[in-house]
């Protein structure tokens, strides 16, 4: 009896290792990255987007969503690249962002969709503690395709609603200094006057 209990744990510890996940993948600043395809809510492509002053450049405007509006976040940009350039191809990932114990939805701009792919769990290794040149927060695992690695971003740090609302304040500093402090480009960078 102990045997078959210990056969039957065994059994159920290796389907847990060698269970699939979905993922979406697609390309940002031409690289190829995924995240889980339950965190996707729709794809949706590019008709109107509104810029709204003041915020980060990785911030690309706001689209109206069925009555609703939503914030587009240029995923490049937000990972420190450049910002990406509309193509015919670009298209925009909603995804929904956990914030206290509510959802919202985000929109997140990539350069192009590329499929679903299913990754094994055995397949999944942690985040690089070095040589990665996006923040480690922002990756969930690699994923390994074949003879590939794909970054699998954790969306609810990518796409965080406080660390975005924290990064709009400190766009805004700009409006709260004296004009000639905020055309000081060194001023900006340290947020304080170079006199002091």
């Amino acid at each position: 009896m102990g045997d078959l209990m210990t056969q039957g744990s065994e059994q159920k510890s290796f389907a847990a290792e060698d269970e699939t996940s979905q993922y979406l993948t697609f390309l940002a600043s031409n690289e190829r990255f995924a995240i889980g395809i339950l965190d996707v809510k729709e794809l949706i492509e590019i008709n109107t987007m509104t810029q709204v002053p003041m915020t980060p450049d990785f911030i690309r405007g706001v689209i109206n969503l069925r009555g609703s509006v939503v914030p587009v976040i240029d995923l490049a940009s937000r990972l420190g690249r450049d910002i990406s350039t509309l193509t015919k191809r670009s298209c925009i990932v909603l995804t929904e962002v956990a914030l206290n114990e509510e959802t919202q939805t985000i929109g997140m701009l990539v350069d192009e969709v590329n499929e679903i792919l299913e990754i094994s769990q055995t397949h999944l290794q942690p985040p690089p503690n070095f040589g990665a040149e996006i923040r480690t927060d922002f990756i969930k695992a690699m994923g390994r395709v074949d003879e590939e690695f794909i970054i699998l971003l954790d969306i609810n740090h990518v796409l965080s609603i406080e660390e975005l609302s924290v990064l709009e304040q400190i766009a805004d500093t700009k409006n709260s200094l004296p004009k000639k402090e905020a055309d000081d480009p060194d001023t900006m960078k340290t947020g304080q006057n170079t006199n002091d």
